[in-house]
């Protein structure tokens, strides 16, 4: 049986309900009244927001990326949380590799460049592991194989409640990244993230150190050791993996020594989000379109893989990748996409784009830790 993250309680050998919208308009009834009504059938009213503050999960884009959501998707929801008495805000965390959002406050500005500015979505924006990416709560997760603690930015687990707001597109490493991606990378501080992606060991590039020791304050453990010209190495012996060396140098001279498997990664993600989401009410849409074939954190996108599909909500994470997953496998390929130059296809379009990815993998280990159902019930909504 699942564990109720909302109102959305699934009974026993019951199907978890997917609500679905198409792309469908007429001249009186707009995406954005579609979305509105969307998530009122899926049940969003049925969630205690009075009062509350409500972590609206998003991907803001990389500067340069056009596939993100607009943040007129955002203004339904922030609209809708505080018709119940909510009080939202549009959260993310920082990044662990070198680009637009990977402090605080570089991060707001690429929120705002692509138009998440508060006038325009009716909420301010966080990000929830603060200036450099260390501000983070330690949250335990049940049923957990791979992990012991998960490392959350504080903002997020600070909430009352949790929405997350998902654009449904591919991923290099996971096959295609949907709710629990949103949730358990997106959630991650910098050294959350570290830990889903790699073994933990760090290692310094001397051509990059500048030689202010700036690791070497902030390690507990006496890892970092700087030669004559004051340049760092990490002693392998004495790290322990925490990332926070990673999350601190200003020059990105310290990176993870190696990385996980694409399967191990799912798992660690699926861990992540499950500690995201236990013991609060939780509920998720998401927006199949401009399906590009990688992610939003690039800083380029190319065109997109298959039409656009619709939008979807669900108080069940699991069942609504699937449902996406499956709806997005239904369609034909666009003509001169990435997807369209694939030799041999499978049906799997994010598997045929991503041949050394398993999102299935992904999902059934999401299902065998508790965070929802595979098996789900399509509901239509005009």
């Amino acid at each position: 049986m699942m564990e109720n993250n909302g109102q959305g309680k699934e009974k026993m050998n019951e199907k978890s309900k997917v609500y679905y919208s198409d792309l469908r308009t007429g001249f009186n009834n707009s995406l954005l009244d579609k979305l509105g009504k969307l998530i009122e059938r899926a049940g969003i009213s049925s969630i205690d927001m009075d009062g509350k503050f409500v972590a609206i999960k998003i991907h803001f884009g990389e500067p340069g990326n056009l596939a993100f959501l607009r943040p007129n998707w955002a203004r339904v929801v922030t609209d809708k949380v505080r018709s119940l008495g909510g009080k939202p805000f549009l959260t993310d965390c920082n990044t662990l590799y070198v680009g637009g959002r990977k402090n605080a406050l570089d991060h707001i500005d690429a929120a705002y460049s692509n138009g998440f500015v508060p006038y325009a979505t009716g909420a301010h924006v966080i990000i929830a592991d603060g200036l450099k990416g260390n501000d983070e709560t330690e949250v335990e997760v049940k049923g957990a194989k791979h992990i012991g603690k998960a490392k959350i930015g504080k903002a997020i687990m600070d909430a009352d409640v949790v929405i997350s707001l998902t654009h449904f597109k591919g991923h290099e490493s996971t096959g295609f990244g949907g709710a629990l991606k949103n949730l358990g990378m997106g959630s991650g501080s910098r050294a959350g993230k570290m830990e889903m992606h790699a073994m933990g060991k760090a290692r310094a590039s001397k051509d990059l150190c500048i030689g202010c020791r700036r690791c070497e304050k902030i390690c507990a453990h006496g890892a970092p050791t700087f030669d004559k010209d004051g340049k760092c190495s990490i002693d392998q012996e004495k790290c322990v993996g925490c990332g926070r060396c990673i999350s601190i140098c200003p020059k990105d001279a310290i990176e993870p020594a190696s990385y996980n498997s694409n399967d191990e990664l799912n798992c660690r993600m699926m861990e992540y989000a499950k500690a995201v989401v236990d013991g609060r009410p939780c509920f998720h849409i998401s927006i199949a379109v401009d399906i590009s074939p990688n992610c939003d954190c690039h800083n380029e996108n190319d065109m997109p893989i298959i039409p656009n599909v619709g939008l979807f909500a669900s108080f069940d994470p699991v069942a609504l990748d699937q449902a996406a997953a499956d709806m997005c496998n239904s369609m034909a390929p666009n003509r001169n996409s990435a997807l369209d130059e694939v030799g041999e296809h499978t049906h799997d379009h994010f598997h045929d784009i991503h041949p050394d990815t398993n999102w299935k993998q992904g999902l059934e280990y999401a299902e065998e830790i508790g965070l929802g159902h595979r098996d789900y019930e399509l509901v239509k909504v005009k």
